[in-house]
């Protein structure tokens, strides 16, 4: 058994390490096209980096346990409701993009729109004066070391790919994926439920989770980046929802 976990949006692989060396399991981090790494030409928008993250997953020798967080959690989500995956269970605390009155987060609908979309990410680069990308992301929670390779690896393919997946993504998830996941997948879910994540809707969580058929599990007094702020408790929850699996 593997586990495979996929970062957000914008972030890299390195938000996994703690957790990685505490769930005492064979496991990988896939690293989103774009994100420090190669840009295929044509990989634009949602669709395409599920089909990315399929064929990834194919390669793999499963079954595989699937943790997705934040954009992450949106493609794993996808891809067990939309794919033939050798995945056993999934994880995602995203969920409540996934609900029809979820509406996406102010940096999230500046990001849809031309120019304004280009221009925030351009002054958002380290080359460029002001707060960077990775100063945003720590006042979210994210470790300095983090952020500090988030701006390092921030680049203008990078902010194409940010752009590209937001914009696929309009008005919202629930306009075609979500609509599309209305019953449960083959492969058992759970829905992380990070009470004090400004940007998240809970009891949307609750409602999406019931839909698809998973399990919740709260996080509470934890935020958006769970996996940094408590690694310990976070790696709890999930060997716990794995072992449930045996069951």
């Amino acid at each position: 058994m593997t586990v495979v976990l996929v970062h957000g949006v914008p972030e890299t692989p390195s938000l996994w390490d703690e957790i990685r060396e505490r769930i005492c399991l064979p496991s990988t981090a896939l690293r989103l096209p774009g994100f420090g790494c190669g840009f295929p030409k044509g990989l634009v928008g949602k669709d395409a980096y599920a089909d990315w993250l399929a064929k990834e997953l194919r390669a793999l020798e499963g079954p595989l346990d699937l943790v997705g967080h934040d954009w992450g959690g949106h493609l794993a989500m996808r891809v067990v409701s939309a794919h033939d995956v050798p995945v056993r269970s999934w994880v995602s605390d995203v969920a409540h993009g996934w609900h029809p009155d979820y509406r996406w987060h102010e940096a999230a609908t500046l990001w849809q729109r031309s120019p304004e979309g280009e221009e925030s990410l351009a002054s958002l680069r380290v080359d460029s004066p002001g707060p960077t990308l990775g100063d945003h992301l720590m006042l979210r929670g994210m470790s300095p070391e983090i952020a500090k390779e988030v701006d390092g690896v921030h680049d203008p393919g990078m902010s194409d790919a940010i752009l590209g997946l937001y914009r696929s993504a309009w008005p919202h998830l629930y306009a075609d994926w979500g609509r599309a996941f209305d019953r449960p997948a083959a492969a058992r879910g759970l829905v992380l439920v990070p009470t004090e994540d400004p940007m998240a809707r809970p009891d949307l969580d609750r409602e999406v989770a019931e839909r698809v058929g998973a399990e919740t599990a709260e996080l509470d007094g934890l935020t958006h980046y769970w996996m940094l702020q408590d690694p310990a408790r976070g790696a709890d929850v999930l060997r716990r929802f794995w072992a449930s699996l045996d069951d």
